[in-house]
């Protein structure tokens, strides 16, 4: 089930499943296929389980594990047994009855559809002409399990040890009836996935223009020099948001200490071995924000690239598991590989290194590009355009001049770290020539804003004439804001230059959201002339200069920091993803019309489950869906 998952293989068979042992009440003997069964997202179909294990046990711990079991009709009416491998019947009935592969085939659907993460198991009887009457196994694995626990048989030695004596008691009857429950099933495989496309008298709203079945259909014939699939447009299917960036599989490693650790040291060590436990989920910055918007109920397409590899089919598969549209993502030909992305965290899971190989993107070539960038005509103008700085800058330029078009879209620019964030500036910068501003809004950490203010200053951008023209227009008094900005955020804010940096960053950006972890999140702002926040008393407080010199487009300077709740250390299980759900979220209150002032709480409140969650983003996202 792992290494089908892992590969895209939705479906496939085997012989018997391993279950509840008898008497696992007392020396709980269970078979991990049980618990696979209700945390992976793969349809098996197999003859039952073994009929020496306790059946009516083994159904209701896949019931608890949230697994969907059904049993195939095979011609008959009304409730049918459960197989017990060799034999048609157990003496139980099956939780469900499935009439044809075609029924099948809806119910698969429909799992994936509603993005459920447990396994489905349809039983398919050993063949009527093979099987082995219920009467004369009974009596058959009565004495192979007696001789089992005269011999002392347990544990992972108990299932060959009495499959051996199955064999032997019976002559070698169970032999032909094995072969043929395996073959019975193969050919059950073979019409099941026949069907799945398109089930007759079943017609689901697809979460994609093109199923995927189709896609990898017509990826079979190309070229090996050509890209494997040509994204397409995005069309005039209502698309509220679209992420443009990294699509990557994520591994969270959190460290942990060993129990006798003397130092109560929370750093892994460098240059050495340490315990972690490691997680792996499908992860990328932009696929994040992009997932976050998703749950929350945008109409939301990702826009990026994967290898021709097993990853990045594993990839495009765990997304159509998630109900997202992949026509967007770009699939390139070698040696290009889909990026990979690992975190290192101490032991009270906060990161202390990341290691990011997004190649992919910033070796992009230009024809590759241009597909990637196409937009159709007719297409309604987009709410929110998202681009992550995993792009190279000639790139991110160009996805922003898309939002740029329209004066209905967003822009946003998140930053994604200190080495990549000065991406955003043009490449070869002329102070004549920069467009104010280059996007909307920027959503740094401490750390990113300061490397932007520090690529800016490099670059003398502070020198300007037009940079000079917007920060006069903000009307800041001569004796600088020291306390209005002390007492909008914290004096340890201002002592560390954050307020400051993001006033002077406005000209480019002109929302800047720093996200200052368990401080909060800073909201500066350069407010347009007409902006009624200018007139509204609730606000007063965080407008703390105004346009006095006439200036047509700047009306003053808006600076609030929201608090945030403090979570406990052992509420914390995972950073990874945190920030990128911010902005997922963020967009999709923006899509809604929304102020930046009105949907920093709630991006806030979607950071605040992820920060819970072990995934990259928090499932639980849906319930904050009334709440947009």
């Amino acid at each position: 089930m792992l290494l089908a998952h892992l590969a895209g293989i939705k479906i496939f068979g085997t012989g018997g499943l391993g279950g509840v042992h008898r008497g696992a009440e007392s020396s709980m003997d269970i078979s991990a296929d049980l618990t696979e069964l209700g945390r992976t997202p793969v349809t098996v179909v197999s003859s039952g389980c073994k009929s020496f294990l306790d059946i009516p046990r083994t159904l209701e711990y896949l019931e608890t594990e949230g697994a969907y079991v059904g049993t195939f009709a095979d011609g008959r009416k009304g409730n049918v047994d459960f197989p017990a491998f060799w034999s048609r019947d157990s003496g139980v009935k099956s939780p469900t009855t499935v009439e044809n592969e075609i029924e099948a085939a809806a119910i698969i659907h429909a799992q994936h559809s509603l993005n459920i993460s447990s396994g489905l198991l349809f039983a398919n009887p050993v063949p009527a002409e093979s099987a082995i009457p219920k009467e004369t196994m009974d009596t058959v694995i009565e004495e192979a399990i007696r001789q089992a626990n005269a011999s002392g048989i347990t544990g992972k030695d108990n299932t060959p040890y009495v499959l051996a004596k199955i064999k032997e008691l019976t002559k070698g009857a169970s032999i032909p009836a094995n072969r043929a429950l395996i073959e019975s099933n193969l050919e059950n495989l073979q019409y099941l996935n026949q069907s799945k496309t398109t089930p007759k008298g079943f017609n689901p709203v697809l979460s994609t223009p093109v199923s995927a079945a189709e896609s990898r259909a017509s990826n079979a014939s190309t070229p090996p020099s050509a890209p494997v699939t040509t994204p397409s447009p995005i069309t005039s299917q209502a698309v509220d948001v679209v992420v443009a960036g990294a699509l990557a599989v994520d591994f969270s490693c959190d460290y942990t200490p060993l129990p006798n650790n003397p130092l109560n040291q929370i750093e892994p060590a460098l240059h050495t071995s340490n315990p972690a436990v490691v997680n792996q989920t499908l992860g990328g910055v932009a696929h994040n924000i992009a997932k976050a918007a998703h749950l929350l109920g945008a109409a939301v397409q990702l826009r990026s690239a994967v290898g021709d590899d097993l990853t990045g089919r594993a990839a495009i598969s765990q997304l159509e598991d998630e109900g997202m549209s992949t026509t967007g993502i770009h699939t390139l030909p070698k040696p290009a590989r889909t990026a990979q992305y690992v975190a290192i965290n101490n032991a009270n899971k906060d990161l202390t290194l990341a290691m990011a190989d997004m190649k992919i993107l910033e070796d992009i070539q230009q024809s590759q590009l241009t597909d990637m960038l196409r937009i159709h005509s007719e297409s309604p103008p987009l709410e929110v355009l998202v681009a992550d700085a995993n792009w190279d800058s000639a790139s991110l330029q160009k996805w922003l001049d898309i939002g740029k078009a329209s004066p209905h879209t967003t822009t946003i620019f998140e930053p994604v770290s200190t080495a990549k964030s000065p991406r955003i500036f043009p490449p070869t910068p002329n102070q004549d020539k920069i467009i104010y501003p280059l996007v909307d809004i920027i959503t740094p950490n401490e750390l990113e804003l300061q490397a932007l203010h520090l690529h800016a200053y490099s670059l003398e951008l502070f020198d300007s004439p037009e940079w000079f023209t917007t920060i006069d227009a903000l009307g800041i008094p001569s004796s600088g804001l020291d306390v209005p900005l002390a007492h909008t955020t914290t004096r340890a804010l201002v002592d560390a230059g954050i307020p400051q940096q993001s006033i002077k960053l406005l000209p480019f950006f002109p929302t800047i959201l720093t996200k200052l972890g368990p401080q909060g999140v800073l909201l500066t702002q350069l407010l347009k002339a007409d902006d009624p926040v200018l007139s509204s008393a609730d606000e007063a407080q965080y407008v703390l200069s105004r346009c006095k010199n006439g200036d047509q487009n700047v009306g003053g300077l808006y600076m609030r920091l929201y608090p945030t709740k403090v979570l406990e250390a052992e509420e914390v299980v995972s950073v990874n993803g945190c920030g990128d759900t911010f902005v997922g979220a963020l967009a999709v209150g923006l899509a809604k019309k929304k102020r930046v002032q009105d949907c920093v709480g709630l991006a806030q409140r979607a950071a605040g489950l992820t920060l819970r969650s072990r995934e990259s983003v928090s499932p639980e996202l849906k319930q904050l869906r009334g709440e947009i």
